[in-house]
Formats: structure tokens, C-alpha cells, sequence
């Protein structure tokens, strides 16, 4: 029989209920930002004032540039977000909804519609924020919404409701089928076709067949699975359930998750718990038949560990380490077995496209890239956080219109870096690039799992290929020449360029060792190690030829190649850079434009960071 919980589930998004209900955002970047210390004074606040509320925590809802978030709902009225919530802003909107029936202006960032509900005057909607208004939320639909600890929160966001579907309506072939009709594509950065991964682990012979979840997120500026994992776990599950029933009846899945993620992993054990208790995990699912039950292995922290076949080595406690390929995980995996393996996002868009349609999903992203995508939008841009927008969206639409644009309006974008260390970067002249599989690519970078660290002109383009190259170099699992030394040599050139002691030829032998190790390496890691080399020599010869032959770092960040200047023409005599000198190396006089002593000047940037006229170089 099927639960009584999916019978009975309303499929109202907001909880209405007759009492007031506080969310507050409780997930890594809401806990970075005080939101532990703030629910701590929400309870006290509570007590004090004597109210009978419902207090909610949630995952993160993207916006992690206005963390921390206070979500207020007052019966029959729409949901009302803060931002940057503190201590004397709570006290204010307290007062404003428990006292005055009302919303507190000052504070209040938008209203989220709820069915039924009434919206309060002179609020914007959620929609309607430039940071929302391009967005299409599938995978990232209830993240923030819901509580991840509750079950009954998911089932009442239509949770479970496409496991049902397909375990009771739908034959295996007619779910992969929809799979492929959805065209999606592996979203931890390889990009295979997903309705043929699991249509070639259906075909396997055997009984018995293998769901991997990898969930070893290692990107650095990443946090797309983590965010899923924090704020809607069960949709994991649910995806993976469907999986197991789509591949030929797999009675086992591992969820990889890298134990640097414990707030991740405490939410799917909960999960995981929960689900076993209503009868969506463990023997005879839903009364179908169907025995399915999930483990969760933590990873260590090893970045090879995200390529597959080298996640599938560390699961079954062996070192991880890639092996060759044929044979595909998909004719044999973990113990052997014939295993379908899907990232957090992959697996969370599963359960969106059985319910609504493989079709549905294809209306949304461009030609080859169906579907959306979500990224984590870091480094030097005004609105950082989580998002989710159709495949194709241009880059410029993500970083001006989303992101809001850089963090200084007078540093003006320099390049994008896009797909992590595995990446490249993406110059001002590629602003209008579609941001999709195919012409990522083109432009000379990946669209990876989906991390875009944006950088102004203060950063320097040598040092960042360094500091990429450096983090895959030390990543590197050693089992094959090219990648293991091949990296270092490539490292020793960076490093000489940003100490000063470049030659010519160095790009030239840059170049020729990026195509080597690009070709020999034994797993995609190594494989696409260069790649942030070869994107920024492609576009910024200029600024490597200035370290080599100028002896000069234009973005002044690499110390060995730094003389800071004040230009006379710029200088406002404001004096703002003489006392945060450490040095005492810059002299300045009321009136008079500042000085700096070189032979002092210990290259700490302090005197840079302090002029807000961009008047030291």
C-alpha cells in the first residue's frame, strides 16, 4: 500500500497554518554568517513576548551575499525575507509583525507569494529581484523553502510523488526513456547523456546492479551539491531510488560525500531515516516490490576522488586512484557490479522530470545543453551565492544582472573562471558566451560542476593559473607520469613568471607540455589540468609577457614584481593610506599627496586596499 503521508500531502508550497511561522536560514553559509546565535535570540525573543509561533530552519536559498535570512509569515499573508539580519533588526521586525501588523520597511528585502495568502503593499516579490527575475529553479526549487529535516515538508512540496509515478504507472524502460526524452546531461562536469548511462546499466547483465550518488564536491569557489544536500535531501534519494528501480532492480546505492560536509551528511542520515520509516527506502517500497537501501561513505578530501572510477576505488576501501577505461562503470563498478553513478544535481532533477515529463524539462536550456544548470557565483561580484538558470543564458546576463555585477564599480571584469581548476578562463570580450556545455568549451574553458569565480582588473591572471595549477598538482594522485610531473614542471614555470625570473620561451614550453599532459594523462583530472594555463595564455599574453620581460605584475598582487606608486594626478590627499602602512613606508602630509618610501615598503598592499580612488599602483 502506498503511505498514508503521499495520500494525504497538500500541495501547498508555503505551509499556511494558523500560526505565525519563522524560517531562518540555517545552512553553511547562514551558519557562517551568525544565523546559530540568531535563532538562539529568535527563541528568546519568542518567550519573552510570549508568542505561539512555529520556528523553521532552512537551507540556503541562494541569496548567500544577504545571509543571515529571517523569513516571517503571518497567517493569510504572503512570506516576508530580511536580510542581513542582527540583533537590534530582529527587535524591530518583531515589533512590526507581532505588534503592528505589519512588515518592517527598512529591513525587508522581498514577499514570497503563498496560495491563498494576501501580499502586503509596497514589497517587492521575490520574483521580481534582479537576482531571481532570470532564474528557473528545478533542482534548487524547495532549498530554502522547506525544513530539511522534515519529510512531511518535502512530501507537501509534491515529495515522492514521481517515485510513486514510476513504481506504479511507469515500466523501467518507459522511465529511462523520459530520462533521455529530458535530455540531460551529467551535471557533475563530464556531460554524458544520463538516459544512456542508465539504458547501459539496464542492458548489463547480471542480478545484481549498483547506484552511486558522487557527492565529492572539491571544486574550490564550489558549493552546488552542498547546498542540495543542506537544503533538500530527500530529493537525492528520491532520485536515487528511481535509479535503482529505472537500471533493473538495484538493491544497494552509496551517497559519496566528502566528510568535510558534516552538515550535509547529518541531513541525509535524517533523511535516509526518515525515508526507511514511511516505506520509500528499504524492502518492498510502497508495497511494489522493489528493495532498495542507501550508505553513506564519507571521503576523505581527495579530489581524485570525484573522478568515478577512482570514488568507486575509495568505496570499496581501496586507495583512490582512477583505473582505465573500458570497462565503464556502467558494465563494472562498485565490486565489480554493473553501477550507474550520478552526481547530487543530476540525481535532483530526477524526480521533477518523471513527475512533470521529459519534455517539460527540454522546453527549458539551449540546443545540446537541455535543462538547467546551478552555479555558485564567487570571487568579485556584488551578489554571491547559489543560483539555477536555464542552459545557455549568456555569461554577462550571470554576472550583470544576477550577480549584480563586481564588488567595486570603479575595477571594471576581468575574466571569469569557470569549472574550477579544471576550467578556464573566459575574458570581457566572451562576455556573451552561452554558458552551456558546447560553447564553454569553445571559449576555452568547462562548464564543469558549475563554479564561476569572477575576477576585476586588481587580479592578477599569472598568479591565478598558479594558484589553480598549484591545487590540481597537489591533488594529483601520482599514478601517472604526465599528470604527476608533468604539473610540477608546469608549476616551476608559473612560479619563476611570478617571482620575477621568467625567459622567453617559457609560454611557448607552457604551451607544449599543456598538450602533453593533456593528452597522456590517465583520468580526466590530469587531463584537464592545463586547462587554466592554456585559457590564460590564449587571452592574456600581454599580462605574462609583462611579468617575463617587464618584470612587472599589472595587477599587482605577485610581491617579487610589485613597486607601488602614487599617481600625483589621482591623489585626492586624503591621506587614508598612511596610517594602515605597517611599515611606516608612506609619508603624508594635510594637503600634500602621499609618499611611498621603496626601500621600505614591504609589498603588504594595505596602502592599495585603503584608497578608494585607485590612486596607488
Amino acid at each position: 500500500m502506498l503511505t498514508e503521508a503521499l495520500e494525504d500531502a497538500p500541495v501547498n508550497t508555503g505551509m499556511q497554518t494558523d500560526l505565525p511561522i519563522i524560517h531562518i536560514g540555517m545552512a553553511t553559509c547562514g551558519l557562517a554568517s551568525g544565523a546559530r546565535g540568531l535563532l538562539d535570540l529568535i527563541k528568546k525573543e519568542v518567550e519573552k513576548r510570549q508568542l505561539n509561533v512555529q520556528i523553521v530552519p532552512t537551507g540556503c536559498i541562494g541569496m548567500c551575499h544577504n545571509e543571515p535570512l529571517v523569513d516571517v509569515t503571518m497567517p493569510g499573508k504572503y512570506r516576508v525575507s530580511y536580510k542581513n539580519v542582527k540583533p537590534m533588526t530582529l527587535t524591530q521586525i518583531f515589533e512590526s509583525h507581532f505588534g503592528k501588523n505589519d512588515f518592517a520597511k527598512k529591513y525587508a528585502v522581498c514577499q514570497i507569494p503563498l496560495e491563498g495568502a494576501e501580499p502586503y503593499e509596497g514589497l517587492a516579490l521575490m520574483s521580481d529581484l534582479p537576482f531571481f527575475k532570470g532564474q528557473v529553479k528545478i533542482v534548487t526549487k524547495r532549498c530554502g523553502m522547506i525544513d530539511p529535516l522534515s519529510i512531511e515538508d518535502y512530501i507537501a512540496m509534491d515529495g515522492y510523488k514521481a517515485l510513486k509515478k514510476a513504481l506504479t504507472s511507469m515500466t523501467p524502460e518507459e522511465v529511462v526513456e523520459q530520462v533521455t526524452k529530458s535530455g540531460l546531461r551529467g551535471r557533475g562536469g563530464g556531460g554524458f547523456p544520463t538516459g544512456l548511462k542508465w539504458s547501459l546499466t539496464q542492458k548489463s547483465p547480471g542480478p545484481e546492479k549498483f547506484v552511486v550518488c558522487n557527492a565529492d564536491e572539491g571544486d574550490p569557489g564550489a558549493f552546488m551539491d552542498r547546498s542540495v544536500l543542506e537544503g533538500d535531501p530527500h530529493a537525492v534519494l528520491e532520485g536515487m531510488i528511481i535509479a535503482s528501480y529505472a537500471v533493473g532492480g538495484a538493491k544497494k546505492g552509496y551517497i559519496y560525500c566528502r566528510a568535510e560536509y558534516p552538515l550535509a551528511i547529518r541531513h541525509l542520515r535524517k533523511a535516509i531515516q526518515d525515508a526507511k520509516a514511511h516505506n520509500f527506502l528499504g524492502d518492498n517500497i510502497l508495497g511494489t516490490g522493489l528493495c532498495f537501501d542507501i550508505e553513506i561513505k564519507e571521503g576523505a578530501g581527495a579530489y581524485v576522488c570525484g573522478e568515478e572510477t577512482a570514488l568507486l576505488a575509495s568505496i570499496m576501501g581501496e586507495r583512490g586512484m582512477p583505473w582505465p577505461k573500458p570497462p565503464f562503470p556502467a558494465q563494472k563498478g562498485v565490486w565489480g557490479k554493473p553501477s550507474v553513478i550520478n552526481n547530487v544535481e543530476t540525481l535532483g532533477n530526477i524526480g521533477h522530470i518523471i513527475l512533470n515529463g521529459g519534455e517539460w524539462y527540454a522546453s527549458y536550456g539551449s540546443e545540446k545543453t537541455k535543462g538547467t544548470k546551478t552555479f555558485a557565483l564567487t570571487g568579485s561580484i556584488k551578489n554571491s551565492g547559489l543560483i539555477e538558470v536555464p542552459a545557455g543564458t549568456p555569461l554577462r546576463e550571470i554576472i550583470y544582472s544576477i550577480g549584480g555585477g563586481m564588488v567595486e564599480k570603479k575595477i571594471p571584469f576581468k575574466a571569469a573562471q569557470l569549472g574550477g581548476p579544471s576550467g578556464g578562463c573566459i575574458p570581457v570580450d566572451g562576455l556573451d558566451t552561452p554558458v552551456d556545455f558546447e560553447n564553454v568549451v569553445a571559449a576555452g574553458a568547462i562548464m564543469g560542476s558549475g563554479g564561476i569565480v569572477v575576477m576585476d582588473e586588481a587580479a592578477c591572471i599569472v598568479d591565478t593559473a598558479k594558484f589553480f595549477l598549484k591545487f590540481t598538482q597537489d591533488e594529483s594522485c601520482g599514478e601517472c607520469t604526465p599528470c604527476r610531473v608533468g604539473s610540477k614542471i608546469m608549476l616551476d614555470i608559473l612560479t619563476r613568471i611570478t617571482e620575477g625570473k621568467g625567459q622567453e620561451g617559457d609560454l611557448d614550453e607552457l604551451v607544449r607540455l599543456s598538450m602533453y599532459v593533456k593528452s597522456n594523462s590517465l583520468c580526466g583530472l590530469g587531463g584537464a589540468a592545463p586547462n587554466p594555463v592554456l585559457s590564460t595564455i590564449r587571452y592574456f599574453r600581454e599580462e605574462y609577457e609583462a611579468h617575463i620581460r617587464d618584470k612587472r605584475c599589472p595587477g599587482t598582487v605577485c610581491n617579487d614584481l610589485i613597486k607601488y606608486v602614487v599617481i600625483e594626478e589621482d591623489c585626492t590627499t586624503c591621506g587614508l593610506c598612511e596610517p594602515v602602512c605597517p611599515s611606516g613606508s608612506v609619508t603624508w602630509e594635510k594637503g600634500e599627496v602621499a609618499h611611498i618610501d621603496l626601500t621600505t615598503c614591504i609589498r603588504c598592499k594595505a596602502c592599495v586596499d585603503a584608497c578608494k580612488f585607485r590612486a596607488i599602483i
